[in-house]
């Protein structure tokens, strides 16, 4: 195992935004280089109402993806009043480090992402506008395929208003920030995955991204289970808080094999 922490530099001016203090990073696990193998990157986005990046919804997913020949990686991105597309650009910029730097990261150019709540927001984001942000970047910033882990996906009616007063303050980036309305069928293939009773990202999140993909004809896969609320991360020990049996549920914890199945399915 390799770990390392690599400082990303996105092009903020050329999107007229200010850097003034910002300082993304993306920590990496990956396998010892072995000539003969190459691993898929999947790139765990914590969630945290974009007012910080939660511990528990980044490395302990990373490893987990790793154990099972994923090379992991953690984006650290900027929060707190930094407006979209601020943490986009961020996480454009991990992206294309990895695919440009495939071989020295023991990678096969091949990147999932694995968002949760904000962090799914910001994972759907790249998904449905990396078409508007490619010309700022010379490599390939397209994921390959995203798990969206109850995800923030609108800034509309059933948004969470935390969430969307952070990055969306205007009426022009509410509407960017509204991603079920820019769905094409460039968006990459999707796993998602909400708790029905949910009382914080309401679950019509997902419901309205699923739709939106349907009719886009964009492969998708949906889960969603009965109890869980929210925030429950890898619904097992390794994530619990406070020692809060919320977050022990192991029927919402079959979430990651199934992602994991539909991962080397869509790689193959």
């Amino acid at each position: 195992m390799i770990t390392k922490s690599i400082s990303l530099a996105p092009p903020y001016e050329k999107a007229g935004l200010n850097s003034e203090g910002l300082s993304p990073t993306l920590t990496c696990i990956i396998h010892d280089s072995q000539p003969e193998r190459k691993y898929p990157a999947l790139i765990a986005i914590p969630g945290g109402s974009y007012e910080h990046c939660s511990k528990r919804e980044g490395e302990p997913c990373a490893a987990r993806w790793y154990s099972y020949g994923y090379n992991g990686f953690v984006l650290d991105y900027s929060c707190v009043n930094k407006p979209f597309p601020t943490a986009l650009l961020e996480l454009c910029a991990a992206v294309g480090y990895i695919k440009s730097h495939a071989d020295e990261l023991c990678c096969d150019g091949r990147v999932i992402l694995c968002g949760f709540s904000a962090g799914g927001h910001l994972a759907a984001s790249l998904g449905v506008h990396f078409g508007k942000y490619q010309e700022l970047f010379k490599e390939n910033i397209r994921p390959d395929g995203m798990v969206l882990c109850y995800p923030v996906i609108t800034a509309g009616k059933y948004t969470h208003p935390l969430s969307a007063q952070k990055i969306a303050p205007t009426d022009e980036l509410r509407k960017l920030a509204s991603l079920e309305d820019h769905v094409s069928a460039d968006v990459c293939p999707t796993f998602i995955w909400h708790c029905a009773d949910d009382n914080i990202v309401p679950v019509e999140n997902s419901l309205m991204f699923a739709s939106a993909l349907s009719g886009s004809h964009v492969p998708f896969e949906l889960h969603i289970f009965p109890k869980g609320g929210h925030g429950i991360a890898m619904c097992d020990i390794t994530t619990i808080k406070d020692g809060n049996e919320r977050y022990l549920n192991p029927t919402a914890a079959q979430w990651f094999a199934l992602a994991l199945d539909w991962a080397e399915r869509i790689l193959k």
